[in-house]
């Protein structure tokens, strides 16, 4: 009989959001529940069976030593590591400390600093380990979540798109809030997966999956400033879940310098 292929689930600092939408997508994971084996996932069982794995689907950003050391023994455990989620692609929300002094905010929040041992920055995956593959999201999408586990056990290339979450709005036939409101909106340097939701309730893309392959970020700064939008106002626009991204955090950067 030939052995399942084994899946481990890890988790780094994050809220947990994107290990749940795997949880939530308990239907679609029917379809494929038979040819894996969830050797690795204390989120939802007790079964904490040792490497090596498969896939890792890895949550999380890196922001201690004790990490920093966790993490390169699931890489060295798995045959393929895919980071899901923007703390773990881009370093999340709580990257936003990495402008400002962590030891002042340690001393702030908590009554013995001494007790807290942390890293300066709140980083990625990527920057401590080769990753095969990056899903975007907060949370990801559980769909595209299901089909990249699909593409990687049959070998073939999956279908997770790169486009902006402007080709999901014209797909809706949402109208575009940045013409027609005058709305600030990173939809046009934003990768797709969201189905472009905020924009469907009037809302401007908030950035959560990053930036798309190829973002043109200098001419959404361009629109921002046109539709009214201060120097400040621009920086903090790119400073959301996936500030640490290399593209949204230089073009945050090159604003707060102005």
């Amino acid at each position: 009989m030939k052995k399942k292929p084994r899946i481990g689930v890890f988790k780094f600092a994050s809220c947990d959001g994107c290990q749940l939408s795997l949880l939530d997508a308990e239907d679609q994971l029917l379809a494929i529940a038979d040819a894996i084996e969830i050797a690795y996932f204390p989120e939802a069982s007790r079964t904490m069976a040792k490497g090596p794995y498969d896939i890792a689907l890895v949550e999380g950003s890196i922001t201690t030593h004790h990490d920093a050391q966790r993490i390169q023994e699931i890489r060295r455990q798995s045959k393929t590591l895919v980071t899901i989620g923007a703390c773990a692609t881009s370093g999340g929300i709580q990257a936003l400390r990495n402008w400002r002094d962590v030891d002042e905010f340690i001393r702030v929040v908590y009554a013995s600093p001494k007790f807290i041992s942390t890293l300066k920055l709140s980083t990625p995956i990527a920057e401590h380990v080769p990753v095969d593959f990056e899903l975007r999201g907060c949370p990801i999408n559980q769909f595209q979540l299901v089909e990249l586990i699909a593409a990687t056990l049959a070998g073939r290339r999956h279908n997770v798109p790169t486009y902006s979450v402007c080709i999901e709005c014209k797909t809706r036939e949402t109208v575009c809030v940045a013409v027609a409101r005058g709305m600030a909106c990173l939809g046009p340097v934003t990768q797709a997966g969201c189905g472009a939701v905020c924009p469907a309730f009037d809302r401007g893309c908030y950035g959560c999956y990053g930036p798309m392959d190829s973002a043109n970020t200098a001419s959404i700064t361009k629109q921002f400033r046109i539709l009214g939008q201060s120097d400040q106002q621009i920086a903090r626009a790119f400073r959301g879940f996936n500030a640490w991204d290399w593209q949204f955090r230089k073009a945050s950067e090159e604003c707060e310098h102005k």
